[in-house]
């Protein structure tokens, strides 16, 4: 199920600014020049060139065309790191749920890597918050394990699932522990999870909780936190 409303959002009305025209602008006869075009786009958004993704999108190109690997423009441009490309994609219609191979999707590869300003394009253009990747983690999930302090926070003011369970058995908070080396980020992680309600009991499928996680690798801080917190 998707969180995807049926209307734009007032965020979305607003990231279209000028390019509202540009699918209408788009010649019919483009088409006829297959996949040249799709391709060329591709290769543009991953080289940040924003003004021949322009013109490649009047063209005719396909906003949503995909390479060999299942990925579409917008995905390659957050993968290279492009917010000028990615929302420039995102205004002509590009969208931000549509998985690869490996089941990435713009917003997700931005959650999962802290890329901030796409990450935000993408919540504005109604990401789907339940998507999954391909350890069956939402965008919440990698984000605490790679330390992404305002990623979490972020992602965190969403309705997304805080106690999400991953294919691996394991929430954002198991992984913040588990995953992370204890430091100043990853215990303001835990900090920021468990003040948005996440489970503190809730153990991996060995049953050993976060807070055993914590104490067997000598993390005083994160322990200290779980214990206020109620863990066990």
């Amino acid at each position: 199920m998707s969180n995807r409303s049926p209307a734009p959002t007032v965020a979305r009305r607003r990231l279209l600014g000028g390019f509202t025209a540009l699918a209408a602008a788009r010649p019919v006869s483009a088409r006829a020049q297959g996949r040249d075009v799709d391709r060329a786009l591709i290769a543009a958004a991953a080289s940040g060139d924003v003004g021949r993704v322009v013109v490649l999108l009047r063209e005719g190109a396909d906003v949503d065309a995909r390479d060999a690997r299942g990925r579409t423009a917008l995905l390659v441009a957050t993968r290279a790191n492009r917010p000028a490309v990615a929302r420039v994609l995102i205004a002509a219609g590009a969208d931000v749920n549509a998985q690869d191979d490996q089941r990435d999707s713009a917003f997700l590869y931005a959650g999962a890597e802290g890329l901030l300003e796409i990450l935000e394009l993408t919540l504005a253009a109604d990401a789907d918050l339940r998507s999954t990747n391909r350890y069956g983690g939402t965008a919440l999930i990698p984000a605490a394990h790679h330390g992404h302090v305002e990623t979490v926070r972020r992602l965190l003011a969403t309705a997304i699932d805080v106690d999400h369970v991953n294919n691996l058995g394991w929430t954002a908070l198991l992984e913040a522990v588990i995953l992370g080396d204890g430091g100043p980020a990853h215990t303001r992680i835990v900090e920021l999870l468990l003040a948005a309600k996440a489970d503190p009991n809730l153990a991996d499928r060995d049953g050993v909780t976060p807070i055993a996680h914590a104490r067997r690798r000598g993390y005083a801080a994160i322990t200290a936190l779980l214990e206020r917190a109620g863990a066990r």
